[in-house]
This record gives C-alpha cells, sequence and structure tokens, in this order.
C-alpha cells in the first residue's frame, strides 16, 4: 500500500514489502501466538523465516509455523549432516524479532552465550534485532531481568514493550508479549517511509531525568526529574524521523518508539561520557536532563553512621555537559538546553543561552502552575541566539515537545538558507 493512499477493505496492508525478516521464537507459554504473528508479517509483504530454540518446540509446533511461514523451521545448529549456517542466517535478514522473548533468552542474550541456534543468530546478525519480551510479572520486575534488559537495550536493541493483563500464573500484570497486531504494527512503524521524513538519516542526541550522585552505597543527591519532558522530546524526534540516543537518568519511565536507542545512567559523571560519545555524530542535541551540579567530593565505602546532630558534606563542581558540548559544536550542529529558574527566569535563560553557546534554550519556571517535576503537563518558553522569545502555553508535555521540535525544524531550514 503506498504512503497516504487509503486502504480499501480487504486490501492487503504491504507496509513490510520486501522485508526479509527472522522470527525467532523461544521457550515461553506465549510462543502459541507465533503462527498468528507470521501469517501477520506475510500479510503485511514480508518474507519470514522461522528459527526456535528447542524450549520453544514444547509450546507450539514447528510444523505449524513451517505451513504458515512456507520455509523449513529450524531448532539446532545441524539437521543431521546439514550445518544450519547461522551467519548466513544474521546477514540474510533485514531484521530479527525474537518473540517471544523468555527471561532465559533474554539473560543468554544479555550475557552473549552461544549454546542454540537463536543464540548464534542473534550474535551474527547484521541488522536491527527487535525482541518482544514474554514472562510472569515477578519475573519482568526482578532486578536480574531489569538489568539484563538494560544491557540489550545498551547493545541497541528494540525492545517492544510489554503489554499488562492476564498472565500465565493467573494473575494480572506486566509481562504479557504484545499481541501480534501490536508487534507487526511496531516493524511497520520503524521500517515505514522514514526518507520522506524531515530528520532522517539525521542522528539526534536527548538527555532526561535526574542524576543520583552517590554519598553512599545507599544514599544519593538528586532531584525531583522524572524524565517525562526529555523521553516526549525523543519521541517527537524520533517521530520525525531521527534515530535518537536517549541518556536516561535513574527513574521507572521509558521510551518506546523503535528509533530511539536509551542509554542508562546514573550520575553526571556517566552522563558526560554518553553524551561525549554521542554528540560528534549528533545534528540535534536536546539537554532536558535536569543534571546535578554538584557531587560529593567522596563517596563513602560503607554506609555514613549517624553519629551527631549535624553531618557536614563537602561538595565539588560537576563537570557542565552543556557548556562542554557547546565548545566543541560544529557547524551545522543545533545545540539546545534547558534552564529551569526561579527568579530572573528570562535574564538567566539569556545568559545560559549566550555562554554555553547554545541555539535555543527552554525556559522552566517553578512558578508557573502546572509545570516542571512531576507533572504531565508543562508551560515553557522558547529563546533562540537571535533573541526571539516564544512562550508557549500550559499544554501536555507530548505537545510542547512537539511545538519544540517543530521550532527546531525552523532554526534547522534558517541555518540551511544562511
Amino acid at each position: 500500500m503506498q504512503h497516504g493512499k487509503k486502504q480499501e477493505p480487504g486490501e492487503r496492508s504491504m507496509q513490510l514489502e520486501g522485508k526479509k525478516i527472522i522470527l525467532a521464537v523461544t521457550g515461553s507459554i506465549a510462543a502459541y501466538k507465533t503462527p498468528e504473528l507470521v501469517r501477520l508479517l506475510i500479510k503485511s509483504g514480508a518474507d519470514v523465516r522461522v528459527i526456535m530454540t528447542p524450549a520453544s518446540t514444547q509450546f507450539v509446533s514447528p510444523l505449524a509455523l513451517s505451513t504458515v511461514s512456507k520455509h523449513k523451521v529450524h531448532s539446532n545448529v545441524s539437521d543431521g549432516d546439514a550445518w544450519n549456517n547461522h551467519v548466513e542466517m544474521g546477514r540474510w535478514a533485514d531484521a530479527i524479532l525474537v518473540a517471544p522473548c523468555s527471561a532465559n533468552t533474554m539473560a543468554r542474550l544479555a550475557g552473549g552465550l552461544c549454546d542454540n541456534l537463536v543464540c548464534a543468530v542473534y550474535l551474527s546478525a547484521a541488522c536491527p534485532v527487535f525482541v518482544a519480551p514474554a514472562m510472569d510479572e515477578d519475573m519482568w520486575m526482578h532486578p536480574a531481568t531489569r538489568r539484563n534488559l538494560s544491557q540489550l537495550q545498551e547493545y541497541g536493541n528494540i525492545i517492544i514493550p510489554v503489554e499488562h493483563g492476564e498472565l500465565a500464573s493467573g494473575l494480572i500484570g506486566a509481562g504479557r508479549m504484545a499481541q501480534p497486531e501490536n508487534i507487526v504494527r511496531y516493524l511497520e512503524e520503524y521500517f515505514s517511509d522514514r526518507e520522506d521524513l524531515p530528520l532522517s538519516g539525521l542522528h539526534a542526541l536527548v538527555t532526561a531525568g535526574p542524576t543520583y550522585e552517590r554519598l553512599d552505597p545507599v544514599r544519593f543527591i538528586g532531584n525531583f526529574s522524572t524524565g517525562k519532558m526529555g523521553i516526549a522530546l525523543a519521541e517527537a524526534l524520533a517521530k520525525k524521523g531521527a534515530e535518537v540516543t536517549l541518556v536516561l537518568g535513574p527513574t521507572t519511565l521509558s521510551a518506546v518508539h523503535p528509533r530511539i536507542h536509551t542509554v542508562p545512567v546514573e550520575s553526571a559523571a556517566q552522563m558526560y561520557e554518553a553524551c561525549q560519545e554521542v554528540f560528534p555524530r549528533a545534528a540535534i542535541s536536546v539537554l532536558a536532563a535536569a543534571v546535578a551540579d554538584y557531587r560529593p567530593a567522596n563517596k563513602a565505602e560503607d554506609k555514613i553512621k549517624k553519629t551527631g546532630d549535624a553531618l557536614e558534606l563537602s561538595l565539588v563542581k560537576t563537570t557542565d555537559i552543556l557548556s562542554s558540548l557547546g565548545a566543541s559544536k560544529r557547524s551545522g550542529q543545533l545545540l539546545v538546553g534547558f534552564a529551569l529558574e526561579t527568579s530572573n527566569e528570562l535574564e538567566n535563560a539569556r545568559k545560559k543561552l549566550a555562554t554555553k553557546n547554545a541555539d535555543l534554550v527552554i525556559l522552566n519556571s517553578l512558578k508557573d502552575e502546572g509545570a516542571g517535576f512531576g507533572h504531565e503537563t508543562n508551560k515553557v518558553t522558547m529563546i533562540d541566539k537571535e533573541g526571539n522569545v516564544i512562550p508557549l502555553p500550559l499544554d501536555t508535555k507530548a505537545r510542547i515537545a512537539g511545538e519544540i521540535v517543530n521550532y527546531i525544524l525552523k532554526l534547522r531550514h534558517v541555518e540551511e538558507v544562511v
């Protein structure tokens, strides 16, 4: 179906036309959904080959998947005297989809183990890898699973969010594999008409959330940022076609767009290092994180005991990330900073714009009701280096992010014309 053309009743959606997709099925009860997933992928135009872990064959028949895909299904590195070339498979595909991805397979992929065909093909992949987890809620929330999930994201894999509902245990909660139609829609969004989007082919860097500066193993200096505004900006940039690296401080929130690669960090130093790595290739950088200005001079190795009525802390400055990136900014790079102020707001924001070599500063005032940390809404003022001051009314953070990205597009157009 062509972009912009209305789909007629009964017409097949072909948004994955010609895409070669390997579906890797692992040992989860959700594997029973995979024949329908294969059918929908083929209906969308994809050429689908299926590989399985040995455990997954207990939940769904290889014969069923072979019948639906019209190709032989492999579950071992070798079939008798024949070797199933995992390197060739990994290079053949335009995308590898691990669905369902069990907790066991997630740990194997995160750890780089290679003891079955799915792991071997994954390690040989020369294409995007999509992971659709499936497990019970307690397993999904376990620290080991969260660590493995973060590791897979750091590798550049794209996590398809789990859904909330009835689980195999009978409990209601998070951990269900996304429904087949939602998984297909996710892949279609990733591959659809990216060349027609205004930021297609460009890389963007976004920072979001707070930073935690550790005092000892159990305490830290931090702030109340949730990361909602920065995540909304990352989503808005991705919807315009950009490949986004989101450097995200400690938060329970996450980005879900397939063009967003999340790098989780904790401290200002870690955020600085991540930004330094990404910034040279970023056409647009938006620093929305609430980064600590100071950190403890020394971190105690053991928990600090209460020994008196007062405790003195020695703090030292953290590296100013916006200033550092502004100093190394090249022609053609656009740098956006945020200023959260409680007094002399406009004056301080203008000073930040000039001293940090930014192209645009987004001013937040804690005096505005419904704006700032923790709210679903925000109220900001955009200030550019030409002296333009553009106030935006109170609105959802998603809509505010859209307005900011539209202004970024305008600034990029002006730079290109000049």
